[in-house]
């Protein structure tokens, strides 16, 4: 198998942008994910929601498309997530999500970024092209972005 070392900021949101990421399964729907990215042979860097999405930064195997990829970690962490014992609320994915490319050099800025979530959501300090789902916003240099 060839080497190949490739870094994902992936987001998606919750139908609706529903806000039904609340804290009592919010380590259940981490876990889930992480769960199902080292299943399909991704390796995980970090996991973290706000109320209506999720961020992840990972890496994908060659393996698998990321179209593919994605669609399986969602619907792996939506059936755990909606069969738990005790949880009123389901969980449905949008149908779409955004994904970035990274270089190993931004991996830790973005690693912070996804582990400083509330925070940045709490304060106002986000980094709207990490946050939507839209390719309209994307970046054209993730390098001239600042999310101090």
């Amino acid at each position: 198998m060839p080497f190949l070392r490739l870094y994902y900021h992936i987001v998606w949101a919750t139908a609706g942008r529903q806000p039904i990421i609340h804290p009592h399964i919010e380590y259940q729907v981490h876990e889930s994910i992480k769960d199902k990215i080292r299943a399909l042979g991704g390796e995980v860097f970090a996991v973290n929601s706000a109320l209506d999405h999720v961020h992840i930064a990972a890496t994908i195997p060659p393996t698998i498309s990321i179209s593919k990829f994605i669609g399986a970690i969602k619907g792996a962490s939506a059936f755990h997530i909606n069969h738990l014992p005790d949880n009123p609320h389901t969980i449905d994915w949008q149908r779409g999500y955004g994904i970035l490319s990274l270089r190993r050099s931004n991996l830790e800025q973005i690693k912070e970024y996804i582990k400083r979530q509330k925070e940045h959501h709490a304060l106002g300090k986000l980094w709207p092209s990490l946050e939507d789902c839209d390719e309209a916003n994307a970046p054209a240099d993730i390098e001239t972005q600042s999310i101090e």
